[in-house]
């Protein structure tokens, strides 16, 4: 293992490369800012099969300056489709809220953020086990798994739910949820024929939704409460196409169809974890030059479709919160003559800006989990009510907007 003083130095260090953690590098990068990714893996990750993007997700894209690509194959999702199985099964459609929504393949999100960083961005089969404190320098200091160590100026964990960097912030770790999903991508080489609608079926606690992504492609899901034999269906494939199909036993044949012709590779069952509303309220999102971003801050159940935009938000605001401490600093963009208390200073901007965004988005998607996982009818109107309240645009989280790089 390398002495201290035998540390590798770099100026933001950013960990984990999904998501979050590419959409941070880029848009760092769209700033004439450096920054190296740690990830674990051996390559991209693109899990999840696919996902939707309301319109303050591509906002966030157009910023980063690839919305216009991932546009290209993702059709524009025209309204929503629900049917309550127990009462029949009617399709009753309904508007969608003002602006974009489109559902993109997660391996074209992935790639085309990989694709824009400069050679050597990322960096592959780097597992960060430890994060400490150097006391001269007040720079974070990273233990990987292979003996390396690297020092950083300025640390963002984008870890996920298991974050190692949000353990150093002590702040408290994500629940799981009594729900899961089961994902997946069903092709129709000849055309599916769909109509461009967000469809979800509903029986008591089981829920398909249907989204196109283009003419060919659709992405499902499966929401229902988890079991313990999940843990190890988690693991084979063949078994959770298998599960897919006895769970919607009850549903239109056309969901079943979707499931048979699913591309056994992409499909995932997932329990769903959370970060509790009241955590995101009283925790630190910042110890000295070290922050958090997406689901390692702000995991949440995926009831209102914000997981992976609140994400892309949470890169556009850090990067100009850095990028506006560094210039007050020395004028340009050099970041290597940024002062350590001009970095807390965006790093504590970043916070403020993000705080009350995202413990919004938390309370709504907590309440809509707990909704639909409950029995308990007095609990159902507890959250019925609570709704009304305060979330009585259901949608209104998508109008946000994260502001300009």
């Amino acid at each position: 293992m390398k002495k201290m003083n035998e540390a590798e130095e770099r100026g933001i260090v950013i960990v984990g490369g999904g998501i979050c953690g590419l959409a941070t590098a880029l848009a760092l990068h769209r700033k004439g800012i450096r920054s190296l990714v740690l990830e674990r893996s051996e390559c991209l990750r693109a899990t999840g099969a696919a996902m939707t993007i309301r319109a303050n997700g591509w906002r966030a894209l157009d910023h980063l300056g690839l919305g216009s690509l991932l546009r290209k194959d993702s059709v524009h999702i025209d309204g929503f489709g629900t049917m309550k199985l127990d009462q029949g099964t009617k399709l009753a459609k309904s508007p969608l809220s003002k602006g974009e929504a489109r559902c993109i393949r997660r391996s074209d999100l992935v790639e085309a953020l990989a694709k824009d960083l400069p050679h050597g961005t990322i960096r592959f089969r780097c597992h960060v086990i430890s994060v400490k404190l150097d006391p001269v320098t007040s720079y974070a200091v990273l233990e990987l798994n292979n003996g390396i160590v690297i020092k950083a100026k300025v640390l963002i964990g984008c870890d996920g739910v298991n974050s190692i960097v949000l353990r150093y912030l002590r702040m408290n770790p994500t629940k799981f949820s009594a729900t899961c999903a089961i994902r997946g991508l069903a092709s129709y080489p000849e055309g599916h024929g769909f109509d461009n609608l967000f469809t979800i079926a509903i029986k008591e606690q089981v829920a398909v939704g249907r989204v196109p992504v283009n003419d060919t492609l659709v992405y499902w899901f499966i929401t229902r409460l988890w079991i313990p034999t999940d843990s190890e269906m988690s693991r084979n494939q063949e078994m959770i196409k298998m599960s897919s199909i006895k769970a919607i036993k009850d549903f239109p044949e056309e969901m079943k169809q979707t499931i048979q012709n699913s591309d056994q590779s992409s499909l995932s069952c997932l329990r769903f974890r959370y970060r509790a509303p009241w955590d995101l309220i009283l925790g630190s999102f910042r110890k000295g030059t070290v922050t958090v971003a997406g689901d390692a801050l702000h995991a949440m159940s995926p009831f209102i479709g914000q997981g992976g935009s609140a994400s892309l938000e949470d890169a556009i605001v850090i990067a100009r919160c850095l990028a506006q401490k560094i210039s007050e600093s020395n004028g340009n963009m050099v970041f290597e003559k940024c002062t350590v208390d001009k970095c807390e200073e965006a790093l504590d901007q970043y916070a403020k800006e993000r705080r009350m965004r995202l413990i919004k988005l938390s309370m709504q998607s907590y309440l809509l989990n707990k909704m639909f996982e409950t029995s308990s009818l007095v609990v159902k109107l507890f959250c019925i009510l609570f709704m009304a309240v305060f979330f009585r645009d259901s949608a209104g989280h998508s109008q946000f907007d994260c502001g300009h790089l």
